[in-house]
């Protein structure tokens, strides 16, 4: 399969979880891969391991984002794919909410991610691809994401007025909405291994497949948006996730 070939493609957050099943996607099908993360180590680590550049951001940090796209431009010009995939899981109950944890997930969810977009626009190629990792959270009410959810409502707003906007240079906006997917992202929350495992079986037991995603599986969404499979979609959100949001109550 080459259906990226020839495009130079850019993944924040690309050092694990979605972020790095996208990585190998993208490079299987052809494309020139960059990688960002927050930590050295770790984008170091998994640029060699996926045979791709690694480029050391932080997207809450906007001037971290600038540099990224001065050495981008530097070194590639130009990019024709921009998945904007970094982002943060905190759970907060209504009532419980602490300033810190939302500006955390603002930061890097919602403002991270819009000024990714905002930035990289310049050396994004009329003609080329955005897409955004929002989350089903945004629709289901589900418990501890009152901020989360509103972080990714954001993002999907955004997202649409975009598309609009973006129009007259062809570029192509659209959003993908997974469900629980097999990430590192909840053992990054502080919740105890018996918390993650009650909220595992809970989930899991609601979506009407049975089980959690792959990372792979938003991998395999993320590549056809961003190729010309997908010409005439923009402004569009995909959920990815079992049919959970479509039957919320479904029955154990």
């Amino acid at each position: 399969m080459s259906t990226l070939k020839g495009r130079v493609s850019l993944i924040t957050g690309g050092n694990s979880g979605i972020g790095y099943a996208t990585a190998k996607k993208f490079k299987e099908e052809g494309a020139t891969v960059i990688i960002t993360g927050r930590s050295t180590e770790k984008v170091e680590s998994a640029a060699s391991e996926l045979g791709v550049k690694g480029v050391v951001a932080d997207v809450s940090d906007l001037s971290a984002i600038d540099r990224a796209v001065a050495q981008v431009a530097h070194e590639f010009g130009k990019i024709d794919i921009l998945f904007v995939n970094a982002g943060i899981f905190i759970p907060m109950p209504v009532g419980q909410s602490s300033e810190d944890g939302f500006d955390n997930l603002m930061d890097i969810n919602f403002k991270g991610a819009v000024f990714t977009i905002e930035k990289f626009l310049p050396i994004l190629n009329d003609g080329g691809s955005i897409v955004n990792l929002s989350s089903i959270n945004a629709y289901t009410g589900m418990p501890n994401t009152a901020i989360y959810g509103a972080s990714k409502a954001a993002l999907n707003a955004y997202t649409r007025a975009a598309a609009t906007e973006l129009s007259p240079r062809k570029i192509r906006i659209n959003a993908l909405n997974p469900g629980p997917i097999a990430t590192p992202i909840f053992g990054k929350t502080g919740m105890s291994e018996e918390q993650l495992k009650e909220m595992g079986d809970m989930m899991q037991n609601r979506i009407p497949l049975k089980r959690y995603g792959k990372p792979e599986e938003i991998a395999e969404v993320a590549a056809f948006l961003a190729s010309d499979k997908a010409s005439f979609i923009t402004g569009a959100e995909y959920n990815v996730d079992g049919g959970l949001n479509i039957n919320p109550i479904f029955a154990v």
